[in-house]
């Protein structure tokens, strides 16, 4: 049996089929070869980032178990090639970096490893500056540490508001 790593991967859409395209996202990840997905999120609706002018997103994390054949960066190599399947298309234009997406797949931890190659940076770089990322991955994995500090701990730290599966910040 091969050694397999614990990674959570975060998944957002604020296409007008936002619900489909996560999970269509899902059945991809479990798709990829040497892949199992484990635990999965509930889904939030949750407020944009960066680019405040476009509608609201789903998010959520999926907890996946990966065998060792893969690194960080080839798996943010499939990520963003799964992405493009799916209609992501990047804008040029920097203003709009955060703009809307049929789907986004953000690698948020590999294991308890460091990536710091400016293609898979990982830890994800904004990962404890995001409610709507540590909420979901806190769900499925409530013990997890980012950088030697529990993910509950960086939570408190943020200034944003839950209600329900709505996460505002």
């Amino acid at each position: 049996m091969r050694e397999e790593i614990q990674a959570y991967v975060s998944l957002g859409s604020n296409s007008s089929d936002a619900e489909r395209m996560l999970q269509l996202a899902r059945e991809a990840l479990s798709n990829l070869p040497h892949v199992r997905l484990g635990a999965l999120s509930p889904i939030y609706t949750t407020e944009p980032q960066g680019f405040a002018d476009q509608s609201w997103f789903l998010n959520q994390v999926v907890e996946l178990f990966v065998a060792s054949c893969w690194q960080p960066c080839s798996f943010v190599e499939a990520l963003l090639e799964m992405e493009a399947v799916l209609g992501r298309v990047r804008s040029a234009d920097p203003a709009l970096r955060f703009g809307p997406r049929t789907i986004d797949a953000d690698l948020l931890l590999w294991g308890r490893q460091r990536s710091d190659d400016a293609r898979c940076l990982v830890p994800h770089p904004r990962l404890t500056q995001r409610a709507f990322a540590l909420v979901p991955l806190l769900d499925i994995a409530p013990g997890i540490r980012i950088d030697g500090v529990s993910a509950a701990d960086w939570l408190s730290r943020l200034k944003f508001e839950k209600d329900g599966q709505r996460i505002s910040q």
